[in-house]
């Protein structure tokens, strides 16, 4: 899975370049806050497709449909989880499956 560059950010972590994107419509899930938002990362400069790591946040998509509240990703959020999957064993410049960092502990979804 690649990240397209359209609407993706640009953001340094340990001198290294990624680009993340933020849906900014949410899913239908995401919509009903039933789903926390998510977010993918990928590795800026690498020749080819690498692995993208999607994170899946503790809040809910802050354009759901039912007026529930919650704390935009901020950049430092989005270093902060490269940082931890890079810990838990993400190698960026690889080839492979999409890598899944689960932050949702916390999260209650929407009755």
């Amino acid at each position: 899975m690649a990240l397209g560059r359209k609407g993706a950010r640009r953001i340094v972590v340990d001198g290294t370049a990624y680009r993340w994107r933020l849906r900014r419509r949410p899913t239908y899930f995401q919509g009903l806050a039933w789903t926390p938002c998510t977010f993918a990362v990928e590795h800026a400069d690498s020749p080819g497709p690498g692995r993208t790591l999607v994170v899946t946040t503790d809040q809910p998509h802050l354009s759901n449909w039912i007026g529930r509240e919650g704390q935009p990703i901020l950049p430092s959020d989005v270093a902060r989880a490269i940082e931890h999957a890079l810990r838990e064993g993400w190698t960026p410049t690889s080839r492979g499956a999409t890598f899944h960092l689960d932050l949702s502990a916390g999260f209650v979804p929407s009755p």
